[in-house]
């Protein structure tokens, strides 16, 4: 199975094809959508882009981008809900090691489906669980 989760900043770049998106990460991405299986993406990244965009951290093309890609089915992005089992996966990841809520959430999703995040977020890949980046 191809399928990964994608952290914030990795579903974002990948979107806007940047070059902060790192190779690995790409082609991470890339395999799941030719192959058709899901780029998962955290209900909390959209949340955080929402509020990003609000603040002006981040064009509202982002935003754009990003609701388009979830609400297309052949785009390969689809949303991964914060539920019962997300909530107590949370407690697999260590506050002290990630101490940022989405960023536990973003990695407890990962969990929760037994996939692969793709983050280069340094504190979530001290936290024990499968990176890509």
């Amino acid at each position: 199975m191809a399928a990964v989760v994608a952290d914030t900043h990795a579903a974002v770049w990948y979107l806007l094809n940047a070059k902060s998106l790192s190779s690995n990460a790409q082609r991470a991405m890339d395999d799941a959508v030719a192959v058709g299986d899901p780029v998962y993406v955290s209900s909390i990244s959209l949340v955080e882009v929402v509020y990003l965009v609000e603040k002006g951290k981040l064009p509202a093309v982002v935003l754009d981008r990003l609701t388009s890609a979830l609400s297309q089915a052949d785009s390969g992005f689809v949303i991964a809900p914060l539920n019962f089992s997300v909530a107590l996966a949370i407690r697999q990841i260590s506050r002290e090691t990630v101490p940022d809520m989405p960023d536990r959430i973003i990695a407890a999703t990962a969990l929760d489906l037994g996939l692969r995040l793709i983050t280069r977020d340094s504190k979530i890949l001290k936290a024990g669980i499968e990176t890509v980046w």
